[in-house]
């Protein structure tokens, strides 16, 4: 009508029922009316009501049209227990969302949430492989092997009686792992467990580390988390001028962000599509922990169980001996890099009993193949002007406590997650003196 012939508005507030006033601000406002009825859910709508928490409904409009772009279900109980995260996020003192709230927002929006498919078995097996042999291949091609990354998550225990972590032998710390395709880029470990101020970490410069905590409900990843971390990717990736590809499994704690740099891709759970990390890199990660952990010894450091910061310490130190050859074995593995081949499928499934018999070799190796240094680090700084000036060689415990004094300098001071790999390298070091 307003496209028509003119029509003054005091003849359309008569026409109406309405007064002049109101005419002239539907007239002002006539794009904004337009487009908001063009995005309305229900075109036979005819008043604009929002509901009582705009914020979370917008968060939950976004996730859910993230979600069906990336063709995951969405369900009523999923999109209520969405709805709780998010409330959570957003600091809501009630949030726990109602049945009758989201079935409004449902209406509001002209959302249909169909039942899940019944389970169907071996009967679903043809569309993964039909996934794995036509559409992945195609994602893989536009991609180096360095640019395109798997993320997952993986369980370790604590050591017992931990001080960061209570008295219980059973704490727990899960952690998200990322790496690309040809094992030349790793992403810092980010450890979840269940304490959120651990004692431990008091005074540390958390943003230096290389490694990251947070604190999670039962000491597992939520949606918050991983969104947190996907975003911290991206930025990871921008600053390096990468646009990378970002392989996972579909999860509830798994949502979907469109990201500058990071394009993410889904996997369809199936066992002929299991991930790089579950084809030996996690179990690898969690051998090279615990023969660390045997390494700690309280009589020698003189300092008692490992603490959490001494264990999210190790764990890096473990993530760093992930060798990038296994690496890029398990992605042919699992099929997710553009070489893939089935004999390098059969060397890269490897059993934890192999993973750990072939780590000890190599650390036997690295002690046969530099006794020189040892030796050599014992006699350095000898003074032989000066006999009566020659201090002592320094006992076990000794050498340990002033490697644990310059580790609690860097959490302090450290300007760069770099200085901690030096520092790594200097306490394997001193450890094969010993040793040898």
């Amino acid at each position: 009508m307003l496209e028509g012939p003119k029509v003054s508005q005091s003849e359309l507030a008569k026409r109406f029922g309405v007064s002049q006033p109101q005419i002239c601000r539907i007239i002002k406002n006539k794009e904004r009316i337009l487009s908001e009825w063009h995005r309305n859910g229900d075109p036979e709508r005819k008043r604009k009501r929002e509901g009582k928490d705009v914020a979370l409904e917008a968060a939950l409009l976004r996730w859910v049209e993230g979600a069906r772009a990336a063709d995951l279900p969405v369900s009523g109980p999923l999109l209520q227990l969405k709805a709780k995260h998010l409330a959570e996020a957003l600091g809501r003192p009630d949030p726990e969302p109602s049945g009758d709230w989201l079935a409004r927002f449902g209406a509001h929006h002209n959302l249909i949430f169909k039942k899940p498919p019944a389970e169907k078995g071996d009967t679903e097996q043809p569309t993964a492989e039909h996934w794995a042999s036509a559409v992945l291949p195609g994602l893989l091609r536009s991609y180096a092997p360095s640019e395109i990354y798997a993320c997952g998550e993986t369980g370790v225990l604590l050591p017992a009686s931990s001080p960061g972590k209570g008295e219980s032998a059973s704490d727990r710390l899960t952690l998200l792992l990322c790496a690309n395709a040809d094992g030349s880029e790793k992403a810092p470990l980010r450890a979840v467990g269940e304490t959120p101020r651990p004692r431990c970490l008091q005074g540390v410069n958390l943003g230096q580390m290389p490694w990251s905590y947070r604190a999670g409900s039962l000491a597992g990843v939520t949606a918050p988390l991983f969104a947190e971390w996907l975003r911290d990717f991206n930025e990871g990736m921008r600053r390096q001028g990468k646009s990378v590809l970002l392989l996972l499994t579909k999860h509830e704690a798994h949502p979907y962000l469109q990201l500058s740099n990071v394009r993410m891709i889904f996997v369809p759970p199936a066992t002929a599509l299991a991930q790089p990390l579950d084809r030996g890199i996690a179990s690898d990660l969690k051998g090279h922990y615990r023969r660390r952990l045997l390494r700690w010894l309280p009589v020698e450091r003189g300092a008692g169980q490992p603490t959490l910061l001494d264990a999210l310490h190790m764990l890096a130190q473990a993530w760093g001996d992930v060798r990038p050859g296994l690496i890029a074995s398990c992605f042919r593995a699992a099929g997710f890099s553009p070489d893939a081949g089935a004999e390098a499928s059969a060397r890269a499934l490897l059993s934890q009993e192999q993973l750990e018999r072939r780590a000890l070799m190599d650390e036997e190796l690295e002690r046969d193949g530099e006794p020189a240094d040892g030796d050599e680090g014992t006699t350095e700084g000898e003074d032989a002007g000066e006999p009566a000036a020659v201090r002592p060689c320094p006992s076990e415990r000794e050498v340990w406590g002033s490697l644990a004094t310059l580790r609690r300098y860097l959490e302090y001071r450290a300007t760069s997650p770099d200085l901690f790999q030096a520092f790594y390298e200097l306490e394997d070091a001193v450890h094969m003196v010993s040793a040898g």
